[in-house]
């Protein structure tokens, strides 16, 4: 059974909020995978579209994001097409299912899942399953078949747990939902999980100061650090633009109808988001 582009806004919108939903009405996504480097690959799909990266070492393998429970098999088989290695680690970027939701099942394979410490404190609010053993602040190294894999938490942003991962060696970033490739600016900012649109330009400012060329957005093609950058840019015209309308003591409707109309948000992410936003930018 397909899912509608409503229903599958709707269930994003709800895990945002920690809500669970029963996932198991919708069948496990068709995935692909590409490889970014001789050792980094990206595997996708085109269901709520999310990527997973996976570093291949000759040690065993690490990944970032397992999107949701029910495309945990046809992850574990995409891995298996590039190498016999085993998953070793499993680094999710934020909380939100659709990154995090497969880490009960890999957990099982003896896999480490590894998060901030706010991603945690979310998972545990939302009483998600496959909680991560391994947490972080700031800065953190993995360090797996000579190679180094380096997670950073610079801030709030799509939510307050966000996290980015760069493999310096391959000259990658995958940046989770702190950067997504196709959408102008950002449309899920999710204050229920620790979200702010006033600090996500200041969160990527810190991100772009690292050295990569290469972007793996949490959802979209893989990508440039310029188009990233670009995004940056996205996220301060938002910023201004509401507190310009809040300024000019402008409704919520009619500061809903300059986001519908402007930034494209759906009317999803206008229920998610816009409340918080307003209150941000007073």
């Amino acid at each position: 059974m397909k899912m509608t582009v409503l229903a599958r806004l709707s269930l994003v919108v709800l895990m945002s909020a920690g809500l669970w939903v029963a996932y198991a009405y919708a069948q496990a996504a068709k995935l692909s995978t590409i490889k970014v480097k001789d050792d980094l690959y990206v595997i996708h799909n085109d269901f709520v579209p999310g990527n997973t990266t996976a570093l291949v070492t000759n040690e065993g393998v690490v990944l970032v994001d397992d999107k949701f429970e029910v495309d945990h098999d046809g992850i574990v088989a995409e891995v298996k097409k590039f190498t016999n290695q085993p998953i070793k680690y499993v680094i999710n970027t934020h909380h939100h299912a659709d990154h995090s939701g497969g880490n009960a099942r890999l957990q099982m394979m003896n896999v480490q899942a590894i998060a901030s410490e706010q991603a945690r404190e979310n998972m545990v609010d939302g009483k998600q399953p496959g909680l991560p053993t391994m947490v972080f602040d700031h800065h953190a190294h993995v360090y797996l078949g000579g190679k180094n894999v380096e997670l950073y938490h610079f801030g709030r942003s799509h939510t307050n747990g966000d996290v980015v991962v760069l493999f310096p060696q391959q000259r990658t970033l995958a940046a989770g939902d702190m950067f997504t490739f196709g959408d102008a600016t950002p449309q899920l900012i999710d204050y229920a999980g620790g979200g702010s649109a006033k600090e996500w330009t200041s969160t990527l400012d810190s991100v772009l100061q690292l050295d990569f060329d290469s972007v793996v957005p949490g959802h979209g093609v893989v990508t440039t650090k310029q188009e990233m950058r670009k995004f940056r840019d996205s996220t301060l015209k938002l910023r201004n633009r509401i507190h310009e309308l809040v300024v000019q003591k402008k409704s919520r409707d009619e500061i809903g109808k300059v986001m519908r109309s402007e930034f494209h948000w759906a009317d999803l992410h206008v229920m998610v988001s816009l409340d918080g936003a307003i209150a941000e930018m007073q």
